[in-house]
Protein backbone atom coordinates (compact mmCIF):
# COMPACT_ATOMS: atom_id res chain seq x y z
CA UNK A 1 0.00 0.00 0.00
CA UNK A 2 1.63 3.51 -0.96
CA UNK A 3 1.02 6.64 -0.42
CA UNK A 4 -0.77 8.94 -3.14
CA UNK A 5 0.45 11.14 -4.99
CA UNK A 6 -1.48 14.13 -3.80
CA UNK A 7 -0.59 13.01 -0.01
CA UNK A 8 2.77 13.58 -0.85
CA UNK A 9 2.38 17.02 -2.70
CA UNK A 10 0.41 18.00 0.89
CA UNK A 11 3.58 16.57 3.06
CA UNK A 12 6.13 18.62 1.43
CA UNK A 13 4.31 21.93 1.32
CA UNK A 14 4.32 21.36 4.46
CA UNK A 15 7.98 21.02 5.39
CA UNK A 16 9.85 24.13 6.34
CA UNK A 17 12.37 26.02 5.00
CA UNK A 18 15.90 24.44 6.27
CA UNK A 19 18.90 25.92 6.63
CA UNK A 20 21.99 23.04 6.79
CA UNK A 21 24.27 25.61 8.26
CA UNK A 22 21.55 27.08 11.03
CA UNK A 23 21.86 25.34 14.50
CA UNK A 24 18.42 25.14 14.51
CA UNK A 25 18.63 22.36 11.99
CA UNK A 26 18.74 19.39 14.00
CA UNK A 27 15.01 20.05 15.16
CA UNK A 28 13.86 20.39 11.36
CA UNK A 29 15.94 17.49 10.07
CA UNK A 30 13.30 14.81 10.99
CA UNK A 31 10.21 17.06 10.26
CA UNK A 32 9.96 15.43 6.78
CA UNK A 33 6.68 13.88 6.06
CA UNK A 34 4.54 11.58 8.24
CA UNK A 35 5.72 8.47 6.33
CA UNK A 36 9.01 8.08 6.55
CA UNK A 37 9.79 6.12 9.08
CA UNK A 38 13.62 7.35 10.43
CA UNK A 39 16.76 5.96 11.32
CA UNK A 40 15.99 2.99 13.59
CA UNK A 41 17.22 3.05 16.79
CA UNK A 42 18.93 -0.87 16.40
CA UNK A 43 18.17 -3.98 14.08
CA UNK A 44 14.51 -5.08 13.64
CA UNK A 45 13.37 -8.01 15.64
CA UNK A 46 14.69 -10.11 18.61
CA UNK A 47 17.96 -8.88 18.13
CA UNK A 48 16.68 -5.57 18.61
CA UNK A 49 15.88 -6.29 21.76
CA UNK A 50 19.16 -6.67 22.92
CA UNK A 51 20.06 -2.72 22.22
CA UNK A 52 16.82 -1.34 23.46
CA UNK A 53 17.17 -3.50 27.10
CA UNK A 54 15.24 -0.28 29.22
CA UNK A 55 12.15 -0.58 27.34
CA UNK A 56 12.59 -4.46 27.06
CA UNK A 57 12.57 -4.87 30.54
CA UNK A 58 9.27 -1.99 31.13
CA UNK A 59 7.34 -3.97 28.24
CA UNK A 60 8.02 -7.50 30.44
CA UNK A 61 7.44 -6.05 33.68
CA UNK A 62 4.05 -4.82 32.57
CA UNK A 63 3.09 -7.86 30.38
CA UNK A 64 3.60 -9.83 33.87
CA UNK A 65 -0.85 -9.38 33.73
CA UNK A 66 -0.81 -11.66 30.85
CA UNK A 67 0.47 -14.50 33.48
CA UNK A 68 -2.68 -13.80 35.43
CA UNK A 69 -4.95 -14.72 32.77
CA UNK A 70 -2.72 -18.07 31.77
CA UNK A 71 -2.60 -19.11 35.57
CA UNK A 72 -6.36 -19.57 35.80
CA UNK A 73 -6.70 -21.15 32.83
CA UNK A 74 -3.78 -23.39 33.82
CA UNK A 75 -5.30 -23.89 37.18
CA UNK A 76 -9.33 -24.65 36.00
CA UNK A 77 -8.31 -27.48 33.71
CA UNK A 78 -6.88 -29.27 36.42
CA UNK A 79 -9.43 -28.53 39.58
CA UNK A 80 -12.34 -29.16 37.35
CA UNK A 81 -11.48 -33.00 37.42
CA UNK A 82 -10.13 -32.94 40.72
CA UNK A 83 -11.95 -35.49 43.34
CA UNK A 84 -11.23 -33.02 46.12
CA UNK A 85 -12.63 -29.93 44.11
CA UNK A 86 -15.63 -31.92 43.15
CA UNK A 87 -16.26 -33.01 46.72
CA UNK A 88 -16.91 -29.35 47.03
CA UNK A 89 -18.39 -28.37 43.83
CA UNK A 90 -20.27 -31.41 43.44
CA UNK A 91 -22.80 -29.28 40.71
CA UNK A 92 -19.64 -30.01 38.83
CA UNK A 93 -19.08 -33.35 38.56
CA UNK A 94 -19.60 -35.55 35.81
CA UNK A 95 -22.86 -37.25 37.38
CA UNK A 96 -24.87 -34.13 38.72
CA UNK A 97 -28.12 -33.23 36.22
CA UNK A 98 -26.59 -30.48 33.94
CA UNK A 99 -22.98 -30.79 34.86
CA UNK A 100 -21.76 -29.54 31.42
CA UNK A 101 -23.86 -26.49 31.35
CA UNK A 102 -22.50 -25.47 35.71
CA UNK A 103 -18.80 -26.20 34.88
CA UNK A 104 -18.98 -24.31 31.81
CA UNK A 105 -20.95 -21.83 33.59
CA UNK A 106 -17.88 -21.11 36.49
CA UNK A 107 -15.10 -21.15 33.83
CA UNK A 108 -16.85 -18.46 31.30
CA UNK A 109 -17.46 -16.44 34.82
CA UNK A 110 -13.82 -15.25 34.58
CA UNK A 111 -14.56 -14.13 31.00
CA UNK A 112 -17.57 -12.18 31.93
CA UNK A 113 -15.84 -10.36 34.62
CA UNK A 114 -12.51 -9.44 32.21
CA UNK A 115 -15.36 -8.29 29.78
CA UNK A 116 -16.45 -5.91 32.10
CA UNK A 117 -12.61 -4.95 33.09
CA UNK A 118 -11.64 -4.52 29.72
CA UNK A 119 -14.23 -2.19 28.91
CA UNK A 120 -13.51 0.46 31.61
CA UNK A 121 -10.10 0.08 31.53
CA UNK A 122 -10.66 2.03 28.01
CA UNK A 123 -11.84 5.59 30.38
CA UNK A 124 -9.25 4.71 33.09
CA UNK A 125 -6.44 4.61 31.37
CA UNK A 126 -6.97 7.71 29.15
CA UNK A 127 -7.95 9.63 32.53
CA UNK A 128 -5.41 8.32 35.33
CA UNK A 129 -3.24 6.94 32.92
CA UNK A 130 -1.67 3.14 31.57
CA UNK A 131 0.61 2.74 34.85
CA UNK A 132 -1.95 3.90 37.49
CA UNK A 133 -4.78 1.94 36.10
CA UNK A 134 -2.42 -1.34 35.95
CA UNK A 135 -2.12 -0.97 39.93
CA UNK A 136 -5.91 -0.39 40.29
CA UNK A 137 -6.46 -3.62 38.22
CA UNK A 138 -3.98 -5.37 40.33
CA UNK A 139 -6.13 -4.38 43.51
CA UNK A 140 -9.08 -5.77 42.28
CA UNK A 141 -7.77 -9.20 41.01
CA UNK A 142 -6.10 -9.59 44.66
CA UNK A 143 -9.36 -9.21 45.81
CA UNK A 144 -11.39 -11.78 43.40
CA UNK A 145 -8.27 -14.24 44.36
CA UNK A 146 -8.68 -14.13 48.19
CA UNK A 147 -12.39 -15.14 47.32
CA UNK A 148 -11.43 -17.26 45.40
CA UNK A 149 -9.02 -19.04 47.76
CA UNK A 150 -11.45 -19.34 50.71
CA UNK A 151 -14.44 -20.27 48.52
CA UNK A 152 -17.12 -22.40 49.83
CA UNK A 153 -19.96 -23.05 47.73
CA UNK A 154 -20.34 -22.75 44.07
CA UNK A 155 -22.00 -19.33 44.21
CA UNK A 156 -19.17 -17.62 46.39
CA UNK A 157 -16.54 -19.05 43.96
CA UNK A 158 -18.49 -18.08 40.27
CA UNK A 159 -18.78 -14.23 42.23
CA UNK A 160 -15.15 -14.41 42.94
CA UNK A 161 -14.27 -15.63 39.48
CA UNK A 162 -16.52 -12.56 38.15
CA UNK A 163 -14.04 -10.67 40.78
CA UNK A 164 -11.22 -12.02 39.56
CA UNK A 165 -11.76 -11.95 36.01
CA UNK A 166 -12.51 -7.73 35.89
CA UNK A 167 -8.78 -7.31 36.97
CA UNK A 168 -7.62 -9.94 34.16
CA UNK A 169 -10.02 -7.92 31.67
CA UNK A 170 -8.10 -4.74 32.68
CA UNK A 171 -4.50 -6.00 32.68
CA UNK A 172 -5.19 -7.72 29.11
CA UNK A 173 -6.32 -4.15 27.60
CA UNK A 174 -3.48 -2.14 29.23
CA UNK A 175 -0.70 -4.42 29.19
CA UNK A 176 -0.71 -4.20 24.87
CA UNK A 177 -1.19 -0.62 25.22
CA UNK A 178 1.13 0.18 27.25
CA UNK A 179 3.93 -1.94 25.85
CA UNK A 180 2.96 -0.36 22.40
CA UNK A 181 3.06 3.18 23.16
CA UNK A 182 6.74 2.83 24.62
CA UNK A 183 8.32 0.68 22.07
CA UNK A 184 10.53 1.74 18.68
CA UNK A 185 8.78 0.14 15.83
CA UNK A 186 11.56 -2.06 14.84
CA UNK A 187 11.17 -4.35 17.77
CA UNK A 188 7.48 -3.62 18.99
CA UNK A 189 6.41 -6.58 17.63
CA UNK A 190 8.62 -8.86 19.49
CA UNK A 191 8.15 -6.78 22.95
CA UNK A 192 4.12 -7.25 22.00
CA UNK A 193 4.90 -10.89 22.25
CA UNK A 194 5.63 -10.62 25.61
CA UNK A 195 1.69 -10.36 26.44
CA UNK A 196 0.92 -14.11 25.13
CA UNK A 197 3.91 -15.38 26.16
CA UNK A 198 2.97 -14.16 29.92
CA UNK A 199 -0.48 -16.07 29.35
CA UNK A 200 0.99 -19.21 27.69
CA UNK A 201 3.82 -19.20 30.61
CA UNK A 202 1.51 -18.72 33.33
CA UNK A 203 -0.44 -21.60 31.69
CA UNK A 204 2.20 -24.28 31.80
CA UNK A 205 3.64 -22.71 35.18
CA UNK A 206 -0.21 -23.29 37.30
CA UNK A 207 -0.71 -26.42 35.16
CA UNK A 208 2.09 -27.88 36.58
CA UNK A 209 1.93 -26.53 39.90
CA UNK A 210 -2.24 -28.03 40.20
CA UNK A 211 -0.86 -31.53 38.54
CA UNK A 212 1.50 -31.39 42.00
CA UNK A 213 -1.07 -30.03 44.25
CA UNK A 214 -3.90 -32.65 43.24
CA UNK A 215 -1.64 -35.13 45.60
CA UNK A 216 -2.14 -33.41 48.83
CA UNK A 217 -5.35 -34.89 50.27
CA UNK A 218 -7.76 -31.69 51.42
CA UNK A 219 -8.94 -28.99 49.92
CA UNK A 220 -5.99 -27.08 49.85
CA UNK A 221 -5.17 -29.28 46.53
CA UNK A 222 -7.39 -26.67 44.64
CA UNK A 223 -7.22 -23.98 47.35
CA UNK A 224 -3.18 -23.53 47.11
CA UNK A 225 -3.12 -22.92 43.60
CA UNK A 226 -5.98 -20.08 43.81
CA UNK A 227 -3.53 -18.33 46.75
CA UNK A 228 -0.41 -18.95 44.82
CA UNK A 229 -1.86 -17.07 41.76
CA UNK A 230 -1.71 -13.76 43.80
CA UNK A 231 2.40 -13.89 43.66
CA UNK A 232 2.83 -11.99 39.83
CA UNK A 233 0.51 -9.87 41.08
CA UNK A 234 2.28 -8.73 44.12
CA UNK A 235 5.61 -8.40 41.68
CA UNK A 236 3.70 -6.42 39.12
CA UNK A 237 2.33 -4.27 41.36
CA UNK A 238 5.92 -3.45 42.90
CA UNK A 239 7.36 -2.71 39.53
CA UNK A 240 4.43 -0.87 38.23
CA UNK A 241 6.20 1.74 40.58
CA UNK A 242 9.36 1.84 38.86
CA UNK A 243 7.71 1.97 34.95
CA UNK A 244 7.75 5.33 33.37
CA UNK A 245 4.59 7.31 32.26
CA UNK A 246 3.45 6.32 28.52
CA UNK A 247 5.12 9.41 26.62
CA UNK A 248 2.36 9.22 23.98
CA UNK A 249 -0.76 9.38 27.13
CA UNK A 250 1.71 12.48 28.59
CA UNK A 251 1.88 14.13 25.25
CA UNK A 252 -2.36 13.71 25.17
CA UNK A 253 -2.45 15.98 28.39
CA UNK A 254 -0.19 18.59 27.30
CA UNK A 255 2.68 17.06 29.03
CA UNK A 256 5.38 17.65 26.16
CA UNK A 257 8.07 18.64 27.80
CA UNK A 258 7.45 15.29 30.12
CA UNK A 259 7.11 13.16 26.86
CA UNK A 260 10.44 14.39 25.22
CA UNK A 261 12.11 13.20 28.55
CA UNK A 262 9.64 9.89 28.91
CA UNK A 263 11.65 9.29 25.23
CA UNK A 264 15.46 9.85 25.92
CA UNK A 265 14.97 8.00 28.79
CA UNK A 266 13.58 4.81 27.12
CA UNK A 267 15.42 5.00 24.35
CA UNK A 268 18.64 5.95 26.61
CA UNK A 269 19.83 8.71 24.88
CA UNK A 270 19.75 12.09 25.32
CA UNK A 271 16.64 14.59 24.22
CA UNK A 272 18.63 16.37 21.41
CA UNK A 273 19.11 12.93 19.17
CA UNK A 274 17.72 13.08 15.93
CA UNK A 275 15.61 9.78 16.62
CA UNK A 276 14.29 10.96 19.88
CA UNK A 277 13.33 13.99 18.36
CA UNK A 278 11.30 12.75 15.53
CA UNK A 279 9.90 10.68 17.56
CA UNK A 280 8.94 13.28 19.61
CA UNK A 281 7.80 15.65 17.19
CA UNK A 282 5.77 13.20 15.29
CA UNK A 283 3.82 11.95 19.08
CA UNK A 284 2.78 15.90 19.26
CA UNK A 285 1.77 16.27 15.62
CA UNK A 286 -0.71 13.49 15.64
CA UNK A 287 -2.07 14.15 19.70
CA UNK A 288 -2.67 18.02 17.40
CA UNK A 289 -4.35 16.69 15.05
CA UNK A 290 -7.12 14.11 16.24
CA UNK A 291 -7.41 16.57 18.95
CA UNK A 292 -8.56 18.94 16.04
CA UNK A 293 -10.66 16.95 14.35
CA UNK A 294 -11.96 15.48 17.30
CA UNK A 295 -13.21 19.27 17.93
CA UNK A 296 -14.28 19.80 14.80
CA UNK A 297 -16.49 16.28 14.75
CA UNK A 298 -17.90 17.96 18.15
CA UNK A 299 -17.74 21.33 18.58
CA UNK A 300 -20.51 21.62 20.88
CA UNK A 301 -18.68 19.37 23.18
CA UNK A 302 -15.80 21.06 24.01
CA UNK A 303 -16.91 23.14 26.92
CA UNK A 304 -15.07 21.75 30.46
CA UNK A 305 -18.50 21.48 32.45
CA UNK A 306 -18.74 17.40 33.32
CA UNK A 307 -22.08 17.51 31.38
CA UNK A 308 -19.91 17.87 28.12
CA UNK A 309 -17.07 16.21 29.23
CA UNK A 310 -19.73 12.68 29.79
CA UNK A 311 -21.41 13.88 26.43
CA UNK A 312 -18.16 13.86 24.42
CA UNK A 313 -16.83 10.37 26.35
CA UNK A 314 -19.54 9.09 24.63
CA UNK A 315 -19.10 10.45 21.75
CA UNK A 316 -15.37 8.92 21.73
CA UNK A 317 -16.50 5.64 21.94
CA UNK A 318 -19.08 6.06 18.70
CA UNK A 319 -15.68 7.87 17.36
CA UNK A 320 -14.10 4.28 16.63
CA UNK A 321 -17.01 3.16 14.36
CA UNK A 322 -16.87 6.19 12.09
CA UNK A 323 -14.29 6.77 9.17
CA UNK A 324 -10.84 7.43 10.58
CA UNK A 325 -11.37 4.22 12.39
CA UNK A 326 -14.07 2.26 11.18
CA UNK A 327 -11.65 -0.06 9.28
CA UNK A 328 -9.31 -0.83 12.27
CA UNK A 329 -11.72 -1.26 15.26
CA UNK A 330 -13.21 -3.57 12.35
CA UNK A 331 -9.64 -5.61 12.45
CA UNK A 332 -8.92 -5.37 15.98
CA UNK A 333 -12.34 -7.15 16.88
CA UNK A 334 -12.50 -9.90 14.45
CA UNK A 335 -9.06 -10.95 15.18
CA UNK A 336 -10.21 -11.50 18.60
CA UNK A 337 -13.22 -13.16 17.50
CA UNK A 338 -11.25 -15.88 15.42
CA UNK A 339 -8.72 -15.99 18.02
CA UNK A 340 -11.20 -17.87 20.28
CA UNK A 341 -13.67 -19.29 17.91
CA UNK A 342 -10.15 -21.28 16.02
CA UNK A 343 -10.09 -23.26 19.29
CA UNK A 344 -7.60 -22.75 21.01
CA UNK A 345 -9.10 -22.20 25.19
CA UNK A 346 -11.64 -24.30 24.42
CA UNK A 347 -8.76 -27.20 24.15
CA UNK A 348 -6.86 -25.50 26.96
CA UNK A 349 -9.79 -25.53 29.33
CA UNK A 350 -11.25 -29.04 28.45
CA UNK A 351 -8.26 -30.85 27.38
CA UNK A 352 -8.37 -33.88 30.06
CA UNK A 353 -11.72 -34.38 28.68
CA UNK A 354 -11.05 -33.77 24.99
CA UNK A 355 -7.89 -36.24 25.31
CA UNK A 356 -10.32 -38.64 27.15
CA UNK A 357 -12.51 -39.03 23.85
CA UNK A 358 -8.65 -40.24 22.26
CA UNK A 359 -8.80 -43.04 24.59
CA UNK A 360 -6.23 -41.98 26.83
CA UNK A 361 -6.15 -43.00 30.82
CA UNK A 362 -7.05 -40.31 33.38
CA UNK A 363 -2.81 -39.74 34.07
CA UNK A 364 -1.82 -39.78 30.65
CA UNK A 365 -4.48 -37.25 30.18
CA UNK A 366 -3.32 -34.91 32.31
CA UNK A 367 -0.02 -35.23 31.41
CA UNK A 368 -0.34 -35.06 27.99
CA UNK A 369 -2.74 -31.55 28.77
CA UNK A 370 0.56 -30.01 30.17
CA UNK A 371 2.69 -31.09 27.31
CA UNK A 372 0.01 -29.25 25.34
CA UNK A 373 0.53 -26.30 27.07
CA UNK A 374 4.51 -26.29 26.52
CA UNK A 375 4.16 -27.14 22.97
CA UNK A 376 2.39 -23.99 22.91
CA UNK A 377 4.43 -21.93 24.40
CA UNK A 378 7.62 -23.09 22.31
CA UNK A 379 5.28 -21.41 19.34
CA UNK A 380 4.76 -18.05 21.03
CA UNK A 381 9.02 -18.08 21.64
CA UNK A 382 9.16 -18.38 18.09
CA UNK A 383 7.17 -15.48 17.13
CA UNK A 384 9.81 -13.54 19.08
CA UNK A 385 12.18 -13.63 16.13
CA UNK A 386 9.35 -13.71 13.49
CA UNK A 387 6.89 -11.17 14.37
CA UNK A 388 8.98 -8.17 13.38
CA UNK A 389 11.15 -10.40 10.43
CA UNK A 390 7.98 -12.48 8.72
CA UNK A 391 5.70 -9.69 9.56
CA UNK A 392 1.84 -10.36 11.31
CA UNK A 393 -0.16 -11.23 8.24
CA UNK A 394 2.19 -13.93 6.96
CA UNK A 395 2.14 -15.25 10.38
CA UNK A 396 -1.92 -15.19 10.57
CA UNK A 397 -2.25 -16.82 7.14
CA UNK A 398 0.20 -19.32 7.31
CA UNK A 399 -0.93 -20.26 10.65
CA UNK A 400 -4.63 -20.35 9.87
CA UNK A 401 -3.64 -22.64 7.36
CA UNK A 402 -2.17 -25.44 9.40
CA UNK A 403 -4.92 -24.94 11.68
CA UNK A 404 -7.49 -26.64 9.36
CA UNK A 405 -5.51 -29.00 8.37
CA UNK A 406 -4.83 -30.03 12.18
CA UNK A 407 -8.56 -29.61 13.02
CA UNK A 408 -9.68 -31.64 9.64
CA UNK A 409 -7.46 -34.61 10.77
CA UNK A 410 -8.54 -35.03 14.40
CA UNK A 411 -11.81 -34.73 13.16
CA UNK A 412 -11.73 -37.54 10.93
CA UNK A 413 -9.62 -39.77 13.01
CA UNK A 414 -12.10 -39.08 15.92
CA UNK A 415 -15.25 -39.51 13.93
CA UNK A 416 -13.99 -43.00 12.41
CA UNK A 417 -12.08 -44.50 15.39
CA UNK A 418 -13.63 -43.15 18.78
CA UNK A 419 -16.10 -45.89 19.41
CA UNK A 420 -13.30 -48.37 19.96
CA UNK A 421 -9.67 -46.25 21.04
CA UNK A 422 -8.42 -49.66 22.50
CA UNK A 423 -8.07 -51.51 19.22
CA UNK A 424 -6.95 -48.51 17.48
CA UNK A 425 -4.45 -47.52 19.93
CA UNK A 426 -1.56 -45.53 16.39
CA UNK A 427 -4.76 -43.62 15.34
CA UNK A 428 -5.51 -42.28 18.98
CA UNK A 429 -1.53 -41.01 19.31
CA UNK A 430 -1.41 -39.77 15.82
CA UNK A 431 -4.53 -37.35 16.95
CA UNK A 432 -2.92 -36.63 19.90
CA UNK A 433 0.66 -35.74 17.43
CA UNK A 434 -2.00 -33.23 15.31
CA UNK A 435 -3.13 -31.53 18.44
CA UNK A 436 0.23 -30.50 19.82
CA UNK A 437 0.92 -29.54 15.86
CA UNK A 438 -2.16 -27.34 16.43
CA UNK A 439 -0.91 -25.62 19.20
CA UNK A 440 3.10 -25.51 17.84
CA UNK A 441 0.66 -23.59 14.94
CA UNK A 442 -1.49 -21.29 16.85
CA UNK A 443 1.29 -20.54 19.62
CA UNK A 444 3.62 -19.35 17.09
CA UNK A 445 0.54 -17.02 14.77
CA UNK A 446 -3.11 -16.37 16.19
CA UNK A 447 -1.59 -16.62 19.65
CA UNK A 448 0.29 -13.24 19.19
CA UNK A 449 -0.93 -11.49 16.59
CA UNK A 450 -4.08 -10.81 17.80
CA UNK A 451 -2.65 -8.94 21.01
CA UNK A 452 0.04 -7.21 19.35
CA UNK A 453 -2.06 -5.74 16.30
CA UNK A 454 -5.23 -3.87 17.99
CA UNK A 455 -2.39 -2.16 20.25
CA UNK A 456 -0.86 -0.51 17.34
CA UNK A 457 -3.43 0.20 14.46
CA UNK A 458 -5.51 2.91 16.66
CA UNK A 459 -4.93 6.58 16.64
CA UNK A 460 -3.63 8.53 19.51
CA UNK A 461 -7.05 9.94 20.80
CA UNK A 462 -8.93 6.69 20.46
CA UNK A 463 -6.28 3.89 21.09
CA UNK A 464 -6.89 2.99 24.75
CA UNK A 465 -10.96 3.10 23.90
CA UNK A 466 -9.99 0.81 20.71
CA UNK A 467 -7.84 -1.31 22.23
CA UNK A 468 -11.03 -1.98 24.73
CA UNK A 469 -13.12 -2.95 22.52
CA UNK A 470 -11.12 -5.59 20.67
CA UNK A 471 -10.16 -7.08 23.86
CA UNK A 472 -13.78 -7.20 24.86
CA UNK A 473 -13.70 -8.40 22.02
CA UNK A 474 -11.75 -11.26 23.04
CA UNK A 475 -13.44 -11.69 26.53
CA UNK A 476 -17.08 -11.85 25.45
CA UNK A 477 -16.02 -15.02 22.30
CA UNK A 478 -14.05 -16.63 25.41
CA UNK A 479 -17.08 -16.47 27.40
CA UNK A 480 -19.13 -17.72 24.81
CA UNK A 481 -16.88 -20.48 23.97
CA UNK A 482 -16.38 -21.72 27.53
CA UNK A 483 -20.59 -22.11 27.64
CA UNK A 484 -20.71 -23.57 24.18
CA UNK A 485 -17.60 -26.12 24.04
CA UNK A 486 -18.88 -28.79 27.50
CA UNK A 487 -21.78 -29.55 25.78
CA UNK A 488 -20.24 -29.38 22.43
CA UNK A 489 -17.77 -31.78 23.05
CA UNK A 490 -20.14 -34.24 24.95
CA UNK A 491 -22.43 -34.53 22.85
CA UNK A 492 -21.37 -34.07 18.99
CA UNK A 493 -17.69 -35.46 19.53
CA UNK A 494 -15.63 -35.29 16.42
CA UNK A 495 -18.13 -32.44 15.42
CA UNK A 496 -16.07 -29.72 17.38
CA UNK A 497 -13.14 -30.19 15.90
CA UNK A 498 -15.17 -29.82 12.90
CA UNK A 499 -16.87 -26.54 13.97
CA UNK A 500 -13.16 -25.06 14.52
CA UNK A 501 -11.54 -26.01 11.46
CA UNK A 502 -14.01 -23.86 9.34
CA UNK A 503 -13.81 -21.10 11.44
CA UNK A 504 -10.01 -21.72 11.18
CA UNK A 505 -10.75 -21.44 7.79
CA UNK A 506 -12.32 -18.38 7.43
CA UNK A 507 -10.00 -16.85 9.83
CA UNK A 508 -7.30 -17.24 6.31
CA UNK A 509 -10.05 -16.19 3.99
CA UNK A 510 -10.79 -13.05 6.15
CA UNK A 511 -7.12 -12.28 7.16
CA UNK A 512 -6.28 -12.61 3.19
CA UNK A 513 -8.92 -9.53 1.95
CA UNK A 514 -8.86 -7.35 5.47
CA UNK A 515 -5.44 -6.80 7.38
CA UNK A 516 -2.91 -5.16 6.31
CA UNK A 517 1.23 -5.15 7.81
CA UNK A 518 2.11 -3.11 10.22
CA UNK A 519 5.50 -4.19 10.53
CA UNK A 520 7.92 -1.70 11.00
CA UNK A 521 6.03 1.09 11.06
CA UNK A 522 5.15 3.92 13.68
CA UNK A 523 2.01 4.40 15.21
CA UNK A 524 1.72 7.74 13.91
CA UNK A 525 2.21 6.13 10.25
CA UNK A 526 -1.59 3.61 10.87
CA UNK A 527 -3.41 6.10 8.55
CA UNK A 528 -1.09 5.61 5.70
CA UNK A 529 -1.16 1.33 6.24
CA UNK A 530 -4.98 1.17 6.72
CA UNK A 531 -5.81 4.40 3.82
CA UNK A 532 -8.63 5.66 5.99
CA UNK A 533 -7.83 9.71 6.00
CA UNK A 534 -11.44 10.81 5.86
CA UNK A 535 -11.14 13.53 3.74
CA UNK A 536 -8.14 16.11 1.91
CA UNK A 537 -9.35 18.63 4.05
CA UNK A 538 -8.04 16.51 6.79
CA UNK A 539 -4.57 15.86 5.08
CA UNK A 540 -3.93 19.81 5.09
CA UNK A 541 -4.93 20.01 8.33
CA UNK A 542 -2.53 17.48 9.43
CA UNK A 543 0.57 19.02 7.14
CA UNK A 544 -0.42 22.52 8.64
CA UNK A 545 -0.39 21.17 12.00
CA UNK A 546 3.53 19.31 11.54
CA UNK A 547 4.22 22.87 9.91
CA UNK A 548 2.99 25.04 13.05
CA UNK A 549 5.05 22.56 15.11
CA UNK A 550 8.67 22.90 13.19
CA UNK A 551 8.64 26.52 13.46
CA UNK A 552 7.44 26.53 17.03
CA UNK A 553 10.90 24.32 17.57
CA UNK A 554 12.72 26.33 15.10
CA UNK A 555 12.06 29.76 17.24
CA UNK A 556 12.79 27.90 20.28
CA UNK A 557 16.17 26.59 19.98
CA UNK A 558 16.92 30.03 18.27
CA UNK A 559 15.18 32.54 20.78
CA UNK A 560 17.49 34.82 22.96
CA UNK A 561 16.33 33.32 25.74
CA UNK A 562 17.28 29.46 24.81
CA UNK A 563 20.54 31.18 23.49
CA UNK A 564 21.85 32.76 26.43
CA UNK A 565 21.55 29.36 28.23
Amino acid sequence: MGVNENQNKIAEASLPPADPADPAERFTTHHEDIWSTGEPYGPPGFHGVFSNSYVAACAAFSALGGMLFGYDQGVVSVILVMPQFLDRFGRVAETASGAGFWKGFLTAMIELGALIGAFNQGWIADKYSRRYSILIAVFIFTIGSILQTAAMNYAMLTIARLIGGMGIGMLSMVAPLYISEISPPEIRGSLLVLEEFSIVSGIVISYWITFGTRYMSDEWSWRLPFLLQMIPGFLLAFGTIYLPFSPRWLASKDRTDEALQTIAKLRRLPTTDSRVQKEWFDIRAEVAFHKEVAASRHPNLQNKDIMSRAKLEIASWGDCFRPGCLKRTHVGVMLMFFQQFVGINALIYYSPTLFQSMGLDYNMRLIMSGVLNVTQLIGVTSSLWTMDKAGRRLLLLVGAFFMTISHIIIAALVGKFSDNWPAHRTEGWVSVAFLLFYMLAFGASWGPVPWALPAEIFPSSHRAKGVALTTCSNWLNNFIIGLITPPLVQNTGYGAYTFFAIFCFLAGIWTFFFVPETKGRTLEQMDLVFGDCSSEDEELRRAAIREDLAMQDRNMITSPAIAKK
